[in-house]
C-alpha cells in the first residue's frame, strides 16, 4: 500500500513514542522516596498491594492520584519528534 513519505510503520512508531514519552513523564513526577505508603495521605483509603508493588514510592490511592492528575499542567500529547511538518519549519 502506497503511504507517501512515510516508511512503514512509521504510524506505530509515533504512536509507540508517545506513550514512552508520558509514560517517562509519569516516572518523572512520582515521588520515589522511601517504601510505599499502606494508607492514601490524602483520604486515608487503604493503597492496595498490587498499586504499591507496581509503583514503588505510592503515597495516594487510585482516586486521589487521578484528581491529582487532572491539577497537573498538562503537556501536548502529540509527538512531533516524527512529524514531517516540524521538519520542514
Amino acid at each position: 500500500m502506497a503511504s507517501g513519505w512515510a516508511k512503514d510503520g512509521a504510524v506505530q512508531e509515533q504512536i509507540d513514542s508517545t506513550v514512552e514519552d508520558g509514560i517517562e513523564q509519569a516516572r518523572q513526577r512520582l515521588r520515589n522516596q522511601g517504601p510505599s505508603l499502606t494508607i492514601c495521605e490524602e483520604c486515608e483509603a487503604p493503597i492496595p498491594e498490587a498499586r504499591r508493588q507496581a509503583v514503588p514510592g505510592v503515597r495516594l490511592c487510585i482516586d486521589c492520584q487521578a484528581e491529582a492528575d487532572r491539577h497537573q499542567t498538562h503537556h501536548a500529547n502529540y509527538n512531533r519528534r516524527g512529524s514531517k511538518d516540524s521538519q520542514l519549519r
